[in-house]
């Protein structure tokens, strides 16, 4: 079994599913590293050298690529989402996890992130918002179930989808 990650940037899918991969003995990957490995580039180089389409198709490439892993936990980024495509490998590839947080949240955690390519206006609340809107019901859609990261614990959000999705051995926080 697979456990992915799927949210909003700045909801903790990486840090989540680090600690989560190492309490269940599983593999961690997360999507965007593979995509920077594959094109020697940060993901906000990518989006600034060769455009946001480029990188979807390496989201999509990326999905592909593992399929028929078995024992993972990956993380996922936040647009990976927007994609029917994705959208349906990403439910074939395992139990899918939704970590929602709330905007004002989110840009505690991310607004002095300058490697957010998708970030880059002055309003970055109004602009994690206007893309919250377009994102979440498709994380609904996709999602097995949702895990409230509001409070910036990984560790808890890892216990809580142990707890959810019935993993052996129990999660501890």
């Amino acid at each position: 079994m697979n456990i992915i990650l799927i949210g909003f940037m700045g909801s903790g899918k990486t840090s989540t599913g680090r600690i989560l991969a190492k309490q269940l003995g599983y593999k961690f990957l997360d999507t965007d590293q593979i995509i920077e490995q594959k094109n020697g580039l940060t993901c906000a180089k990518i989006f600034a050298q060769r455009g946001e389409e480029f990188f979807r198709k390496q989201e999509t490439a990326t999905l592909k690529e593992l399929h028929g892993l078995d024992g993972a936990v990956i993380a996922t980024g936040g647009g990976i989402v927007l994609s029917a495509d994705n959208r349906n490998f990403l439910q074939n590839l395992g139990a899918t996890v939704y970590l929602k947080t709330e905007p004002a949240e989110i840009l505690k955690r991310v607004e002095n992130d300058t490697s957010r390519p998708l970030l880059s206006q002055e309003n970055k609340l109004a602009e994690i918002q206007n893309l919250l809107a377009t994102r979440q019901p498709l994380y609904l859609a996709t999602a097995q179930c949702i895990i409230a990261t509001q409070t910036g614990q990984p560790e808890k959000a890892a216990a809580a989808i142990c707890k959810i999705l019935k993993l052996e051995p129990p999660c501890q926080p």
